[in-house]
């Protein structure tokens, strides 16, 4: 395949097998499918991450991550996607970062931006950009119909998860399980309680970020209700997450902000895994209620659903994720994407 395309993360993000952010594993999944069908792939992001393609490595960010790291971080990220569009010949430009307007490149080579986050999370440059051959793809339906109306928004390609050819679960599941990353939007306190009310063990996997807010969640909501039956486990890499729904009896998924999409969501049902979620943004289309799993409004609501998780079936979970949700279909649709705007250039040039 005769394509280069310079995918650019977030600029605070680290890319690796332990990546927690949607976005970083989507980005990812993407890298890897260029490589594989032979295209030249380069990504922008920070040192220390691990990439499948070339590396264009920006400064790795000492915490705090205050505004004051924050900008130094997208400058730094603005003058390594300068000097890469500079060296190669890059054909399109995929940005990733919440952040993507503050380091649009020059125009000329082709941008599309993933919004992986709430509408309302970016700037107004950002969803309305000015600069010429800018497209958008949002990754829900939900997210679509949240986005102000825009010619630049060129899809919705809903995000994808590897699916196993059978589900990978134990004969006698132990816990319910929780993973992201670790701050006040997520909810996890909610997970906590619903646990808790239920007399079911629990487990929490995730990272949580050096921005003050997400610590001072972490230490005032979620520290004092752990105990023997309910832990934090930090960051899980892509063996150790495995091994965690193998052994969930279900996934809790209390956010409470509309969620654009969630690959927890699409790793359980995979992995033969029922998925409890609050009915926010995206979450609604991705668990249909009693097959794949429940929609609740509290955590009271979520301890009963996990009671009821007996009644629903693993394969129908993991069959709901191989049809819907597969990564190579999500790489299929980008790289379709990427070929579309390509020939639409070349007919306004022609």
């Amino acid at each position: 395949m005769s394509l280069t395309v310079l995918n650019v993360a977030y600029s605070l993000a680290t890319l690796g097998p332990a990546a927690v952010g949607g976005a970083e594993q989507v980005l990812q999944t993407i890298d890897r499918a260029l490589v594989a069908a032979g295209a030249t792939s380069i990504t922008v992001a920070c040192a220390g991450s691990s990439v499948a393609g070339l590396h264009v490595q920006t400064p790795a960010i000492d915490p705090p991550f205050d505004e004051l790291a924050q900008a130094r971080a997208r400058r730094a990220h603005a003058d390594a996607i300068a000097r890469t569009i500079d060296r190669h010949r890059v054909d399109i430009a995929h940005l990733h970062g919440v952040d993507f307007a503050d380091y649009l490149p020059e125009p000329g080579v082709p941008v599309v931006a993933t919004l992986h986050l709430p509408p309302a999370w970016y700037s107004t440059a950002a969803l309305a950009p000015r600069r010429p051959r800018t497209f958008l793809n949002c990754v829900s339906r939900a997210q679509r119909n949240a986005c102000p109306p825009s010619a630049m928004i060129a899809a919705t390609i809903e995000n994808g998860v590897a699916v196993p050819e059978s589900p990978a679960r134990s004969r006698a599941p132990r816990f319910a399980l929780a993973m992201g990353r670790i701050c006040p939007e997520k909810g996890f306190h909610h997970a906590l309680d619903a646990a808790k009310r239920a007399h079911v063990p629990f487990v929490l996997a995730g990272c949580c970020f050096p921005y003050a807010a997400h610590q001072q969640y972490f230490e005032r909501d979620i520290v004092p209700r752990l105990d023997r039956s309910r832990r934090f486990v930090g960051p899980v890499g892509p063996e150790e997450k495995l091994a965690l729904l193998s052994s969930a009896r279900c996934v809790l998924i209390p956010s409470l902000v509309p969620e654009t999409s969630s690959l927890v969501a699409m790793e359980a049902m995979a992995a033969g895994v029922p998925v409890i979620a609050f009915p926010n943004g995206a979450l609604s289309e991705i668990v249909q209620h009693g097959v794949t799993g429940f929609l609740v409004n509290d955590a009271a609501e979520m301890a009963d659903a996990i009671s009821a998780v007996d009644t629903l079936r693993s394969d129908a979970c993991h069959e709901a994720a191989r049809t819907r949700f597969d990564a190579s279909r999500m790489a299929r649709d980008y790289m379709c994407l990427y070929e579309q705007i390509l020939k639409d250039e070349d007919r306004r040039e022609a």
